[in-house]
């Protein structure tokens, strides 16, 4: 059912009311350049709530307030005052909880709670926090915190290790929660010379809190042994809430609900689609979704950090964007220590906020949590966000990308979008330059923009990378090949092989590093035969073993639960 709305107007419920669009924030930081862009009379049009409970998994839940959290000190004190005030349980879920003055600082608060009898859990992710060592957690236990840790290694288990929890929540007294990108380390603090890490949360009070306390719930069960009390989760009596209707999406392996709200949202947009994530690595899907919106005239922006804690592969990262930069989407790199931000804006109206990165990874693999709103002051804030952080950013652009004369022969970029001239024009009165696609960036940098094409020598930009992975691992980051680099290297290999298009430079030093690897395994082999074989054999038995224990487990689970069903009935095969 498509529905006719007013500017603002979320998308009617189930009594065809549609809820007024108001939402709760002390921190406003929407920019006059946001402002002006308003929201358009046919944002998302024909976008319904059907379509949305479908593909975000989660009923539409009104009565919210929101506040939106961008600045890592003043977010962290707002958790912990909140903490401080908790009376019945606390539910703390991140995928980092590490050992130093931010994550000692919250230890206190926690274990102070349990001490005055308030129920307190902790979950963390196994892998996320594998440098925090064992005695961090001595004093949540011996105060009475039940600490668990998700999906340990295991013998019994390899194929865990793929899967894990990377939300970021806090649920206090199932009335408040705080969802968003923002884990549990000095990153996101800062301190002396270092700025903390950009991030966005969103501070929840409603009926959505106590959704995110059954969310944790869920993912508590999973690493419990199923013998606990229940939890004391029942939301305390509220007070007033606000009038935000909110969808909070839950990511759990092999659901894809971020994925197809953010390709719902693509396919409706008729204006504008602004994105920011760290590990931009889309699957196709959502890689197309994306192409076909700026394709028919929508404004789509991503926005990646040009100082990401994976810098070795930094320039291998790129290779998903020559795609993108073809059918018109514009890419942003920000210029700040790094940003760790996971949201979506789209035609002033809609928003996302959460912990999903858009990778495969994140998107099929890992336990994640965001929140989809429908409310246009929250999206204008959200906006205005996205807009200041495009002030500190380079644009990634292709070779001679810029629109042409008549008869060069160069491709012409698609027509700016009125959206796209509105942010122009209200930069330039900001006292804001404006590049030659149209970014707004400080005055003095209206040029900065960074060809995708590698530039200078292959050697010189080695000798770049190397510099800038000593100096990440100085300042404390890490480097190597994480999952998002993976995920890129096989799509490239697979275009190759596929033979569906002329791979760009980017591709090209992926599959060329992609190439070097298997040759120096070749190698290895061919050296030490034995030992490699052995390894290979050991690997492929163990796997073999486990992936065996679970057919017969499951075999024997179905056998149980036909019984149930039909106890007289067919056997398993015959049914």
């Amino acid at each position: 059912m498509s529905i006719e709305r007013t500017r603002g107007t979320p998308p009617t419920g189930a009594e065809g009311v549609a809820a007024p669009s108001d939402s709760s924030s002390s921190s406003d930081r929407a920019s006059p350049a946001a402002a002006l862009l308003g929201t358009p009379s046919d944002a998302l049009a024909g976008l319904d709530d059907a379509a949305l409970e479908r593909a975000t998994g989660s009923p539409r839940l009104d009565r919210n307030a929101l506040e939106l959290q961008f600045d890592g000190p003043s977010t962290f004190e707002t958790w912990l005052e909140a903490i401080e005030g908790a009376r019945s349980f606390i539910h703390f879920e991140n995928y980092i909880l590490r050992d130093d003055r931010v994550g000692r600082r919250f230890r206190e608060a926690l274990v102070e709670r349990a001490r005055a009898g308030v129920e307190v859990r902790v979950l963390y992710d196994w892998v996320g926090c594998w440098a925090t060592p064992r005695r961090f957690w001595r004093p949540f236990r011996e105060a009475g915190v039940e600490v668990r840790a998700f999906n340990r290694p295991s013998l019994r288990d390899p194929y865990g290790v793929l899967q894990r929890d990377h939300r970021k929540l806090v649920v206090v007294d199932g009335c408040t929660a705080f969802v968003g990108g923002f884990c549990i380390g000095d990153e996101w603090a800062g301190g002396g010379q270092a700025p903390p890490w950009r991030d966005t949360g969103v501070a929840i009070c409603g009926p959505a809190a106590a959704a995110a306390t059954r969310a944790f719930e869920r993912a508590w069960a999973e690493m419990g042994t199923g013998t606990e009390a229940p939890l004391a989760c029942e939301p305390l009596p509220e007070g007033p809430g606000g009038t935000v209707p909110v969808w909070l999406i839950e990511g759990e392996p092999g659901r894809t609900r971020v994925l197809r709200t953010l390709a719902l949202i693509a396919a409706h947009a008729r204006h504008r689609l602004w994105i920011t994530d760290p590990y931009f690595v889309a699957p196709r899907l959502l890689s197309e979704a994306l192409a076909e919106a700026a394709r028919h005239g929508v404004d789509v922006r991503v926005l990646v950090p040009a100082n990401n804690n994976w810098p070795l592969v930094g320039s291998l990262s790129r290779s998903g964007y020559r795609f993108l930069l073809e059918a018109g989407v514009r890419l942003f790199e920000w210029q700040g220590p790094m940003i760790h931000a996971k949201t979506s804006v789209a035609d002033g109206v809609w928003s996302r906020v959460g912990s999903s990165n858009l990778n495969s990874a994140s998107l099929l693999g890992n336990w994640e949590i965001d929140v989809g709103v429908w409310d246009a002051p929250f999206a204008r804030q959200l906006e205005g966000l996205f807009l200041a952080d495009l002030a500190s950013s380079v644009e990634i652009v292709l070779p001679r990308a810029r629109a042409p004369g008549p008869g060069s022969g160069e491709r012409r970029l698609p027509a700016a979008s009125a959206a796209a001239l509105a942010v122009e024009a209200e930069s330039r009165r900001l006292g804001l330059g404006v590049d030659e696609q149209g970014a707004a960036v400080p005055l003095g940098e209206a040029a900065a923009r960074t060809p995708l094409d590698p530039q200078g020598r292959w050697s010189e930009r080695l000798e770049a990378l190397l510099r800038e992975s000593t100096a990440s691992a100085v300042a404390g980051g890490s480097s190597g090949w994480g999952m998002a680099q993976l995920v890129r290297a096989s799509t490239s290999l697979g275009v190759a092989l596929a033979g569906r298009r002329t791979l760009g430079p980017e591709d090209r030093a992926v599959l060329g590093t992609v190439a070097t690897a298997i040759l120096v395994l070749a190698l290895l082999t061919a050296l030490f035969p034995t030992v490699v074989g052995m390894g290979i054999a050991v690997l492929l038995g163990w796997l073999g073993i486990v992936t065996g224990a679970r057919a017969w487990a499951h075999r024997r689970r179905a056998r149980a639960e036909l019984s149930v069903r039909d106890p007289g009935g067919a056997s398993e095969e015959d049914a």
